[in-house]
């Protein structure tokens, strides 16, 4: 199985490649009892080739998130009561994203009033590639200030729940009428919708794909951190692909183009640790897992 031929592939990296090259991710998420959501994002863009990847959690949470993995640079900050980022933290938070290459928001993050505060701060000044998920699409709704889109690219990732509380009220719907809905949401503010589900829908400015890997077992929770990280991840690659019959010199891919990629891959992923699983079984760390085998899948197929 192949992913859409119109989408680039990661680049095959110079021998005299740098860290830096590939990006800085910041993943900003956790709170108390939810130390393992942002470490599952940070992995995957780790996975996805991000040269580095910071991760911003309440200090409440974070030798918890740093005991996943050594590779991880996780920064505790100033918690609050509710065991979420303290209003003392966002100020290093900020700084923190101005060194960005990439950002992903959300994982495990909590809900409070300096959550709110913090999410819709970072819709509206962001200018790297940003990806709205769980808790921050809380942060957004009922719906995202249509006002105060900044200079960066943002992508919401919203499931079937989360797309029906950025509705603004609407009432429940069906499958078809949760997609135009994401259609008009991404038309309205300009950012990327990926509504995930079965045959995962990205829509952006009018116009609408559907992704064809996956599978039911990949319904559990964290399989969307792990696309979030993955987005990210994937935003920070040179990318080479054919454009007009020529092949483009390397670029990072657009966020349209790293959330398609990134959702096919990610089903591919969850496809393969089906295989060796079974649905039934199958957890986000075994979609993580099974990264490495779909990635050297897309580096092998043409480009």
């Amino acid at each position: 199985m192949q992913p859409p031929s119109e989408l680039p592939r990661p680049a095959r990296r110079r021998r005299d490649s740098h860290k830096h090259d590939f990006g800085r991710v910041v993943v900003i998420g956790g709170s108390t009892g939810m130390a393992g959501a942002p470490a599952l994002t940070a992995l995957a863009a780790l996975r996805c080739g991000a040269g580095l990847v910071e991760v911003l959690v309440p200090d409440t949470a974070a030798a918890i998130t740093a005991g996943f993995d050594p590779c991880l640079m996780v920064r505790g900050l100033a918690s609050g009561a509710e065991g979420c980022f303290a209003r003392a933290a966002l100020d290093e938070i900020r700084e923190r994203v101005a060194a960005a290459t990439a950002v992903a928001i959300g994982p495990g993050l909590g809900r409070a009033g300096t959550i709110r505060d913090l999410v819709r701060w970072l819709w509206s000044a962001a200018a790297v590639p940003t990806v709205f998920d769980a808790d921050a699409l809380w942060g957004l709704a009922p719906r995202p200030p249509v006002d105060a889109t900044g200079p960066g690219p943002r992508i919401l990732t919203p499931h079937e729940g989360e797309m029906r509380r950025l509705m603004a009220g609407a009432p429940p719907s069906g499958r078809s009428d949760l997609e135009d809905a994401a259609a008009d949401l991404a038309a309205a503010t300009g950012a990327v919708v990926l509504l995930k589900g079965p045959d995962t829908l990205i829509t952006h400015r009018g116009d609408r794909w559907h992704n064809t890997t996956g599978n039911p077992g990949m319904a559990t929770g964290g399989s969307g951190d792990v696309l979030t990280g993955m987005i990210v991840g994937l935003a920070c690659q040179p990318c080479v692909g054919s454009v007009g019959g020529t092949v483009s010199v390397p670029r990072r891919p657009t966020a349209v183009e790293a959330a398609r990629l990134a959702a096919w891959v990610h089903g591919r992923a969850g496809d393969i640790a089906a295989a060796a699983v079974g649905e039934l079984a199958l957890t986000a760390g075994d979609i993580l897992g099974a990264l490495p085998k779909a990635l050297l899948e897309l580096a092998r197929q043409e480009r």
